[in-house]
């Protein structure tokens, strides 16, 4: 999990004041990452997708419009993670409840809002920020060869209940999806680090 001083500085950058209030809920979300049912939604996934973020905002000539409401859609875009109900719109529905009891702008928090629902992945991401949430979130699929294999074991773990031929045939949809799009990476700096990468792990996945 993150450190706690990232948490606190996401929140400073939006104008909420610290509080035990947000001490508790970093402890209720270090939980919900730990949730006996999950392997790959974990804090490994968020330490992964900060990291990736750290690098997007030192190397890219285009800059996060808001970084804060990244960072802030990111500690929440997996909260909920369980297996029937819409994930995403209730984990975006639990960060813009959040940073609203918190203080912050009303504006700031319907865009973290609208950042998380835009980890559904189902279509690509509108121009600008949601592009580097989707960006980060996405960055697994290039990870080196035994990471990228770590994390499609994990992927199968959290759906063990899917029987084997029902998991390979849907999983392959998925993967064909990222690997038929035009792009996989929107932005122009992780495009470059990442696409090729990416590429070549969804072929082999595939093959």
């Amino acid at each position: 999990m993150p450190a706690i001083e990232r948490w606190h500085a996401t929140w400073d950058a939006l104008g909420a004041a610290r509080s035990s209030t947000l001490n508790a809920l970093y402890g209720e979300l270090q939980d919900r990452y730990a949730e006996p049912h999950r392997a790959y939604h974990t804090a490994q996934h968020l330490d992964e997708c900060f990291a990736q973020l750290d690098i997007y905002v030192a190397a890219s000539a285009q800059p996060p419009r808001h970084p804060a409401e990244i960072e802030l859609a990111l500690w929440f875009h997996d909260a909920i993670y369980e297996r029937k109900g819409d994930n995403e719109g209730r984990s975006a529905d639990w960060a813009r409840d959040a940073a609203l009891a918190a203080g912050v702008a009303p504006e700031a928090a319907a865009r973290v809002h609208e950042l998380i629902l835009c980890t559904r992945h189902a279509v690509e991401p509108p121009p600008g920020d949601a592009q580097v949430l989707v960006d980060v979130d996405l960055s697994i699929l290039a990870a080196p060869a035994p990471r990228f294999a770590e994390y499609e074991r994990q992927i199968r773990h959290e759906y063990r209940w899917v029987p084997g031929f029902v998991f390979k045939r849907e999983r392959r949809k998925v993967l064909q999806g990222f690997l038929d799009r035009p792009r996989i990476y929107s932005t122009p700096c992780l495009h470059d680090r990442l696409e090729q990468a990416a590429r070549a792990n969804l072929a082999a996945a595939l093959g």
